[in-house]
Parts: C-alpha cells; structure tokens; sequence
C-alpha cells in the first residue's frame, strides 16, 4: 500500500493535466521505459519479457522485438536502430542493437556491471547507462562496441544493498549537466560536464523526491515518473514540485515517460507538447484493488511544455 511510503509528495500543489490511455498491456507486464521515433512510433521496453513493443502513430500495437533476457533503457541512435541496455538470459549485462527488422545483435557485454539501467546519449557514438546496483554510469561506444566506467560515486549508489529499489536509475544531460536519480535515495543528483563531456563532482540537487525517470522541457522543467507513489510530477528550474497527474489519471506504477512529437515531425520544428508515460499498474508495490493492467498514457502538457 502507499501507506508503508514516506509521504514526501502528501502537501505539494496539484496541476492535473487532461490524460488519455492509448494502449493497455496484460497485469503483471513490466514496462520498464520508453523512446519515440521521428516517425512517432513508440517503442517499449517490457522488462522481465525481454520484449520490446511498438505502438505507430495510427494506434497500432504490435510485438517488435524480443531478446533472450531482461531489457531496460532504450534509446534510438542517429540511423533510426534501437540501443537497449539490459542482460542476457545468462544474467550477463549486455548492450543491444535492435534495427529496424526487429533483428538483435549483442554490441556490448559488460560482466562488470551488475544492473543496466537508464540511458541517454552523451556524443556522437557515445550513450551513458546508468548501473543501479554498482553505483556508476557507463560511457559506451556503439561505434567501437567498448564499454568503461564514465563515473562511480557513493551519491549514485544504494544506501542499503539488501533493499531491491535502485539507486540511479533514470539519467538525463540538460544544460552542460548530467541529472540522474537515485531512487533508493530519493535523491535528485546533479553532475557538472566539461565540453568534452568528462564528469565533474556530483552534487544532491534535490532530496526527499521519489524519482524513476524523466524528461525536461525547453524551459527546464523536468517531468517525472515517481514509479511506487504512482504519479508524475513537475520540477521547475527553482525546484518547486507539482503533482501533475496520479493514479486516476492511468499513473499506478509509472516507470518511464518521453516527449512525443507534433503532427508534422519532418520538418524538424514540431512542437513536443505531449508525455507518453509506461506504467507496470503497480507490480512494485501493488495497490489496496490489486496490481493493474499495464498502460501507455499521454498526458497533454499545451504549449508549455516544449521538450529540449
């Protein structure tokens, strides 16, 4: 029950915005995080499956993918494939590439790392992957297929390792910096980057904040899934929270969300002013009703929420 959780979001303002399901996945499905195409195809990861789903723009809902093993982040590179972090049925963590056939190839193996997470592309060929459960974020170069610590720090790591919650999780750059959550923490971390994209000393940004992933927008707003609190909220330049929307809104066990794109993304100046948020209907903490189907929900922003 929610009740067992601090309640760190209980006095915050509420600004619920207009939200609509736009697919639903079987109870007990794991939608671990999202990325959306220049097309406007959504691809999903379902974690414990190894699946990756596809939504297109006309509502079609299909099987896209399917790896032997557990999938995670995602991210879509320059020529449109697909770079997943997770394991393989092994447990070894493993970078993948997936092209536009749904075909799989292993890029990366990483036996160094224990829990592949969050991911975002740093430069050029270069992502970053968070490791919930090492405490570091790896800097991997799909280009090369090599992998090595970008950075490690007790900031980013569990403060109780018998606790299965992660520590960072969901990772972000906006503004020469890199954010990532530690969820286990219930920390906001902030780390400067040089030009080169070399990390500098993380600081706590903001604490008592349940964070999975997120997104900003081009105002420096960041929009986040609060996984367990079933909700996504606001967090302004100035740190000020909103609650934006909650469970009845579709948010129980909100996991990940990404900016979708405007009805005509071709021309490159498509205002982004939709979230699509995955959800696991509360499979890590399951409501007082009972564990939910699984959701695909967006949540209209308007024209504040343009995306960077």
């Amino acid at each position: 029950m929610t009740s067992q959780l601090p309640a760190i979001f209980e006095h915050i303002p509420e600004a619920i915005i207009p939200a609509q399901t736009i697919a639903k996945f079987p109870v007990n499905t794991f939608l671990e995080n999202i990325a959306i195409d220049i097309e406007g195809n959504i691809f999903i990861t379902s974690y414990e499956e190894g699946k990756i789903y596809r939504l297109t723009p006309n509502g079609e809902q299909s099987e896209f993918a399917q790896i032997e093993g557990n999938v995670a982040g995602i991210a879509i590179d320059r020529t449109g494939d697909l770079i997943v972090a997770g394991s393989t049925k092994g447990k070894t963590p493993t970078i993948f590439r997936v092209d536009s056939t749904g075909m799989v190839e292993s890029l990366v193996t990483i036996p160094e790392a224990i829990f592949l997470n969050g991911m975002t592309p740093l430069k050029d060929q270069h992502y970053l992957v968070a490791d919930s459960y090492k405490g570091a974020i790896w800097d991997i170069n799909i280009a090369a297929k090599t992998a090595q610590v970008w950075i490690e720090d007790d900031c980013l790591a569990r403060s109780d390792t018998s606790n299965p919650f992660p520590a960072v999780n969901g990772i972000k750059i906006y503004n020469n910096s890199l954010f990532a959550s530690n969820t286990q923490r219930q920390h906001l971390i902030r780390i400067p980057m040089s030009e080169d994209g070399i990390p500098g000393t993380p600081e706590v940004f903001l604490t008592d904040v349940n964070l999975d992933d997120f997104a900003f927008d081009v105002h420096g707003n960041l929009y986040g899934t609060t996984h367990v609190y079933n909700s996504v909220i606001r967090i302004s330049p100035d740190k000020q929270i909103t609650t934006i929307a909650k469970a009845e809104q579709g948010m129980t066990g909100s996991t990940a969300l990404s900016f979708g794109y405007g009805d005509s993304p071709r021309n490159g100046k498509a205002e982004r002013t939709s979230v699509y948020v995955v959800t696991n209907g509360g499979m890590s903490l399951p409501p007082s009703t009972g564990v939910q189907a699984a959701q695909v929900v967006r949540l209209d922003l308007g024209v504040e929420g343009l995306e960077v």
